[in-house]
């Protein structure tokens, strides 16, 4: 099995697609995660043939009421659907939204992926209808074919915990997860300063145990390959900075290639 690694476009705006593309070939991933509006999509796609570099699009929905957003989280997913990336990772309704209404969402994203023919992974994240571990359990029963991109760093934040006493939630999650955002969580926020630190030794081996037992059950499945997105955010904000100056503490850039050169290290991709 190929394990692939994605390089999202979150935090090198300010390159431009194709020069990032570039950076992120010559640094030796297999792909780009890309959010853009939907009149830049078509641009991510040629610019990523271009540097042969594959494609995984997101997706999101919004409005100022539930009826607004529904429409346009079709409307979205259809949009990006039709241009053929190796799958649309969405952002899916919100913590608010009531059961009936996320089960909605979740229904829209599972006929559009049925008439298009491309896979629709809903990510675990805050605010999200997937905002927490024991929440998504719900949603795992209705939906048995619910397929999701696993960031647990967010469920360890909204936990304040690393879920070691929600064992039988995250092993049914931990099933139904077909690929890896890698960023590392701890309990009081959704990303670590550096994982390289020795502090977070332990943070890092708590996430990497879980992307184990996704790679070894895809393995064991004959998943002909894993997908990884090198995740960890941007500053200001996901990414820590120095007070009053606003410097970041660390280079994303240098943080996501470690987290690549970890995993291909410590699974020999």
């Amino acid at each position: 099995m190929k394990t692939l690694f994605y390089c999202p476009f979150w935090g090198m705006e300010s390159l431009g697609l194709a020069e990032a593309a570039k950076r992120v070939k010559a640094a030796g991933y297999d792909g780009m995660e890309v959010a853009v509006g939907l009149d830049k999509q078509a641009e991510a796609v040629q610019i990523m043939q271009d540097n042969g570099l594959r494609l995984i699009l997101m997706a999101f929905g919004g409005g100022a009421s539930f009826p607004e957003h529904k429409a346009k989280f079709r409307a979205d997913l259809e949009a990006t659907a039709k241009h053929k990336p190796q799958f649309v990772n969405v952002h899916t309704g919100h913590d608010y939204f009531t059961y009936e209404q996320n089960c909605e969402l979740i229904q829209v994203a599972m006929d559009v992926q049925k008439a298009s023919g491309v896979t629709i992974l809903h990510e675990t994240h805050r605010g999200r209808f997937s905002y927490s571990a024991p929440a998504m359990q719900h949603y795992l029963v209705t939906f048995p074919n619910l397929r999701l991109t696993g960031d647990f760093s967010h469920w360890v934040n909204v936990s304040e915990s690393y879920l070691a006493d929600q064992a039988d939630n995250m092993s049914r999650a931990l099933q139904r997860t077909d690929h890896i955002h890698c960023r590392v969580g701890h309990p009081e926020g959704p990303q670590v300063n550096d994982p390289r630190a020795p502090e977070w030794k332990g943070a890092l081996e708590t996430h990497a145990k879980w992307w184990d037992i996704i790679r070894q059950r895809m393995l064991t499945a004959g998943a002909p390959e894993l997908t990884v997105t090198c995740e960890f955010g941007p500053a200001p904000g996901y990414l820590p900075t120095l007070p009053y100056t606003n410097q970041p503490v660390v280079s994303q850039w240098d943080v996501n290639v470690f987290m690549m050169q970890f995993l291909k290290q410590r699974w020999k991709a």
